[in-house]
């Protein structure tokens, strides 16, 4: 709402300078949410603790990719504090994870949407892939615990290079994902794009390499659930 923006882009564009525009590299940008939050009058999930609250910590694979052969919880059930340890056989009948945003194959197919269960079973699939759970009334008492969790995994080969994942001899993750591709997803108009280049008086091919873009907050996503035993209902 900058009634002088139009007159900063016209002089930005006169200079050839992208840091006076408006939002540009090195331009004040008013924040209304930094008073209450540099003040600590900021709320977040770990602010709130419920009577009782019991906390959990995930066990998670260190291996890109490979086979798990063993999981013993029976150490870490043990310690003080555990309310219970849970595997892949104690979640399965909550079903799969679903895809919040399918996409739609170039030829008009539904993408590939492969199973993913909350706890992995019998193959993790990446670093961070979850194996395990504990529960405990503390979460440093729920953190031990996790760390005496054992857990025997056999690595597989694994390929970090998205072209190199869809080569006739990589490592296939998923039996019915031929080929790694899940979405072959197109997006334009094609023959206006070619025209364009076609049209135009220089042209210049470069590779471009992009790290991971994704649209995530500095906080994980998170809830506190409590349970009324009296009225058997939950609160969210």
């Amino acid at each position: 709402d900058n009634p002088h923006a139009s007159e900063e882009r016209a002089t930005a564009m006169a200079v050839g300078d992208a840091s006076l525009t408006k939002f540009g590299i090195g331009q004040p940008v008013p924040r209304s949410e930094d008073p209450h939050l540099l003040r600590g009058q900021g709320r977040y999930t770990d602010d709130i603790n419920r009577p009782g609250q019991a906390h959990a910590v995930f066990v998670r694979s260190r291996y890109a990719h490979g086979r798990i052969r063993r999981i013993d919880t029976s150490a870490a059930r043990a310690m003080p504090g555990v309310l219970g340890v849970y595997t892949a056989d104690d979640v399965k009948d909550f079903g799969t994870l679903k895809c919040m945003l399918p996409a739609t194959n170039r030829d008009g197919t539904p993408m590939l949407q492969p199973a993913w269960h909350a706890l992995a079973s019998d193959r993790v699939l990446y670093v961070g892939d979850a194996v395990a759970f504990v529960v405990a009334e503390t979460r440093v008492e729920a953190r031990d615990a996790a760390e005496a969790v054992e857990v025997d995994i056999d690595p597989l080969p694994a390929i970090i290079d998205p072209k190199a994942a869809v080569k006739a001899d990589a490592p296939q993750l998923y039996a019915d994902v031929p080929g790694n591709v899940a979405a072959d997803y197109h997006y334009g108009d094609t023959a206006k794009v070619d025209a364009a280049f076609e049209g135009a008086a220089h042209v210049v091919r470069l590779e471009l390499v992009n790290n991971r873009v994704v649209v995530a907050a500095m906080e994980p996503r998170a809830a506190i659930g409590e349970y009324d035993s009296s009225t058997g209902k939950w609160t969210l």
